[in-house]
């Protein structure tokens, strides 16, 4: 067994054997629980890398189990992987500390992907929910008033490619899927990332979709 330590929270016994079939040996899994109250005495019993959590569960709900844990466990991650694509939901569980949020319909391979990039620290959230995200830091203070324009000198250094690449990054697109809209190589894709953080003077994702956002450029 190898890759982060996983626990995974969900009521339906069907999804949780889902997940732990997409991603196999990839990750070690620790644990599962069908409930808050199982899920809560299961993460202090394991204290995983990473938490995969449902929205919504008998007992009080994913972000009942969030909030239980997180001063307790600083060095858990948490990423919401839920059904729901409502605004609420996605709002909630990021005030609350989780470092992502993926709906159900996601593929195992980015399903892995994401795992992996919360292990590290980075945040994660499927595209189509960037705004939900993006609404989320800026109810909680945490990003800065939008400029009434793009003007981070920085932007200049960027070339068109890494534009397009910049964009779909802040967005929440994985690797793979920018690489599949842009028909360039993973590997490709990989060293503009790696040039556009450079060039901006910024340490990961999380940090780039805050700049994005102050710049307007989602």
């Amino acid at each position: 067994m190898t890759g982060p330590r996983v626990f995974v929270v969900d009521d339906h016994a069907m999804v949780r054997a889902g997940v732990r079939a997409e991603l196999g040996d990839d990750v070690t899994f620790v644990g599962e629980a069908p409930d808050v109250a199982t899920a809560v005495e299961g993460i202090r019993a394991t204290v995983p890398d990473v938490v995969l959590l449902d929205v919504h569960l008998p007992g009080g709900g994913g972000r009942t189990v969030l909030e239980t844990l997180r001063a307790e466990l600083p060095e858990v991650r948490w990423l919401a992987l839920s059904v729901s694509d409502a605004a609420e939901d996605v709002i909630a569980v990021i005030r609350a500390g989780a470092k992502g949020y993926v709906t159900k319909t996601i593929s195992g391979p980015d399903l892995l992907d994401a795992v992996r990039r919360v292990a590290e620290g980075d945040v994660v959230f499927s595209p189509r929910l960037a705004g939900f995200v993006l609404d989320a830091f800026s109810a909680a203070g945490a990003a800065p008033e939008p400029a009434e324009e793009a003007v981070d000198p920085g932007l200049d250094l960027l070339s068109a490619r890494e534009r397009e690449v910049m964009q779909l990054l802040a967005r929440g697109y994985t690797y793979r899927e920018i690489g599949s809209r842009l028909f360039i190589s993973v590997k490709t894709v990989e060293s503009h990332a790696s040039n556009v953080l450079r060039k901006l003077q910024l340490s990961n994702r999380n940090e780039l979709t805050r700049w994005a956002a102050t710049n307007r450029l989602l």
